[in-house]
């Protein structure tokens, strides 16, 4: 059985920096075609200089591999119109973080006045730049995502033309969010597909799938594989890949976040096989976010999988991978 994938593009997407992007970034860029780069460095990605300054670095780390990195600023509500005017052609979309709720995400914001938010958000809505938001509050942690759906309901409802993408999802209630409002679409990753918050802390710790937002609940996995796997044109692939050396995961004060960014494609295509719903893959992997993304430039990629077992490298230099050490059953034969 071959499956070929056409320009896959992960939209959700942590290089990190230094080290870690020398190691991580040509994973991404031997099998995808693009990324949707996440800002949240140390100092985070707020001015044109930063931007194109880890642009040039990624891709000098893709050792000049057929890869588009698609890159963001940290949100900030002082972006002017001329401002963003001048960077518009470099760049993707803005990602906003609610202060402190994930890795160095401590510069994002405290509150959600529209008032205050409104010079900027109206600019991104006339220039036609998409926000991404990493949509949780501060409470109890299996609720914070299922409380940031009045956020997600206020800006969608006061900013009608801005395009929203709810990152990560995990949630029945962010799932019905997309058909209750226009410009609402989401990304979902793979191992939120995969696990419930049973498969994390059910038995021993896993610390390689502890991650924000938090795995959920069985019935939350089963309306994130509904849309997936049905094709809802709304929701795409964003892997939230985000590597941690070993010791900052296999440690009191786990550093949050998986790395799928190397068996992405290979588990994607078991689970669509299984579900016989292989014929909406490629729809899940690009096309969806080539029509959310209107704007952006794809590199013509083809990735072929055969089914054959793949065994997981037990490590990537210093990151531990999901399933490290296990068998798989699709590999990547060819890329084009």
């Amino acid at each position: 059985m071959f499956i070929t994938l056409h320009a896959p593009l992960d939209m959700h997407l942590h290089l990190r920096d230094e080290a870690m992007l020398e190691t991580v970034a040509p994973l991404s860029a031997e099998t995808f075609a693009g990324g949707l780069i996440m800002p949240n460095l140390v100092p985070p990605i707020e001015t044109r200089e930063a931007l194109l300054a880890y642009k040039e670095r990624i891709l000098k780390a893709s050792n000049e591999q057929n890869f588009t990195p698609y890159m963001t600023l940290f949100f900030k509500p002082t972006y002017t119109k001329e401002f963003l005017e001048s960077i518009k052609d470099e760049l993707t979309a803005i990602k906003l973080y609610p202060a402190g709720i994930t890795t160095n995400s401590e510069g994002g914001l405290s509150g959600f006045d529209v008032e205050e938010l409104r010079p900027t958000l109206t600019a991104m809505s006339e220039l036609n730049i998409p926000l991404c938001i990493h949509g949780e509050t501060n409470g109890f942690v299996m609720d914070r995502e299922a409380e940031f759906a009045s956020v997600y309901a206020m800006l969608a409802t006061n900013f009608p033309k801005l395009k929203i993408i709810m990152e990560h999802i995990t949630t029945q209630e962010s799932v019905a969010l997309l058909d209750k409002f226009d410009n609402l679409y989401a990304t979902i990753t793979l191992h939120h597909l995969l696990i419930t918050l049973d498969d994390v802390a059910g038995g021993m710790l896993q610390p390689h799938l502890f991650c924000k937002p938090i795995a959920k609940r069985p019935e939350d996995r089963e309306a994130l594989l509904k849309v997936a796997l049905g094709g809802h044109p709304k929701v795409m692939f964003g892997s939230d890949s985000a590597p941690h050396p070993q010791h900052a995961k296999e440690a009191c004060g786990c550093a949050a976040g998986v790395f799928t960014a190397p068996i992405a494609l290979q588990v994607l295509s078991e689970l669509f096989m299984k579900h016989s719903t292989m014929q909406k893959l490629q729809a899940f992997v690009s096309d969806n976010a080539q029509k959310i993304y209107s704007n952006i430039k794809i590199s013509p990629k083809l990735v072929t999988l055969e089914e054959k077992e793949f065994i997981v490298p037990h490590h990537y230099g210093e990151v531990i991978p999901m399933y490290a050490g296990e068998k798989l059953q699709y590999s990547i034969i060819d890329i084009k």
